[in-house]
């Protein structure tokens, strides 16, 4: 059985280092490491086999562990099969073909050379070990992994650039998830872009203004999972904006300073960031300006895929279903893209409820709206 190390302050796996407050949303998510046993959230023991499940006792580990082995397992076996197809790669002579040491002489080029792909097949089932994993630190491991790949191979033959916009938004890294998707949807698609000039910027877009119009977004031609996730973004920042109007509503009952702190408690940090939004009395435009937004999302990802949303709803075996090629429209595209990004919408408390609403043709903007 897998040993313990015990650690007070908050854990991140090996392959990351840890995100700074600008990054992280306040907002509640319901994605947190937790003793699967018990929920309790403090003073955990990691498990030394997959480094990314926690517990709060060797008792609470013995207990889960039925439950837990088979996706541990799987870890620590991904993770084998990668470290040897690296350090085969690493050992792998140059010829005329292939320059020795692709890691440090062919970086944002990998899927060019041949030798290279049972390493970057390798990884990418190292991510979908660790996807199995409902903790923020399998996440975060998980994203790295997917922004190291990207690292390595600019052009993203594999397409594991998908992922990370979820993966983002799971980790409340709303900004990341936007810049992300920014960069890939304007500087990604220009045609005069080099992809095998590495000194050209690259994923180099920060701090783009997530309120802006989605009509670049909307479109134009867009990955499924992209639309999904500024969708959901959309929601996120919708959500943020009538909680803190909810906030302003009950101001003359609370005093101010005990009023700010639960104002930045009820936003991500898109908002809380934002001056002109936190010191203003009156969201009413903002929130109009977001619910249009997120209807005219909602109609974007329909035109791309009738399934997705439905299938959201009432996803059922859509979640387990095998994946293989796809035509863009059809129920294999949608489903894909619906295992990339499920949890991260089942993890915003009431981003669902608002795709219900749309998708019933009911007004978004009944009711107060706040996480």
């Amino acid at each position: 059985m897998p040993t313990f190390s015990l650690s007070i302050e908050p854990h991140y796996s090996r392959h990351l280092s840890k995100p700074s407050r600008t990054q992280t949303s306040n907002m509640t998510l319901s994605l947190v490491s937790r003793c699967p046993a018990c929920s309790k959230t403090d003073k955990l023991l990691r498990c030394q086999g997959c480094k990314v499940m926690f517990y709060c006792s060797k008792e609470h580990q013995a207990s889960d562990r039925p439950a837990h082995k088979r996706a541990c397992n799987a870890i620590k076996k991904a993770e084998a099969k990668c470290a040897e197809e690296e350090t085969k790669l690493r050992n792998t002579p140059g010829d005329w073909t292939f320059q020795a040491n692709p890691f440090e002489n062919s970086v944002g080029h990998f899927w060019g050379i041949l030798e290279t792909r049972d390493y970057m097949r390798a990884r990418y089932g190292v991510v979908e070990s660790l996807l199995k994993i409902k903790t923020t630190e399998a996440v975060k491991a998980a994203l790295d992994h997917i922004l190291d790949m990207l690292r390595l191979c600019r052009g993203d033959n594999m397409g594991v650039r998908s992922l990370a916009p979820a993966l983002y938004l799971r980790l409340g890294q709303d900004q990341g998830a936007y810049d992300f998707v920014k960069w890939w949807q304007t500087t990604g698609q220009e045609s005069n872009y080099n992809w095998g000039d590495t000194d050209l910027p690259y994923l180099d877009t920060k701090d783009a203004d997530a309120f802006e119009g989605v009509e670049y977004l909307a479109s134009a031609y867009l990955d499924l999972s992209y639309t999904a996730a500024i969708t959901l973004l959309k929601i996120r920042l919708l959500l943020d904006v009538k909680a803190l109007q909810n906030s302003t509503l009950i101001g003359q009952k609370v005093p101010q300073e005990l009023l700010d702190k639960i104002r930045e408690q009820l936003v991500s940090t898109i908002v809380a960031n934002n001056k002109e939004i936190m010191d203003s009395d009156d969201q009413s435009l903002l929130i109009k300006k977001l619910e249009a937004q997120v209807k005219q999302m909602h109609v974007s990802v329909r035109k791309g895929n009738k399934y997705f949303w439905p299938a959201l709803l009432n996803p059922g075996r859509h979640l387990t279903a095998p994946l293989s090629a796809y035509s863009h429209g059809t129920v294999p595209h949608m489903q894909i893209s619906l295992q990339q990004s499920y949890d991260s919408w089942t993890e915003t408390p009431g981003a669902i409820d608002v795709i219900r609403k749309l998708e019933k043709g009911e007004d978004i903007s009944v009711g107060k709206a706040g996480p």
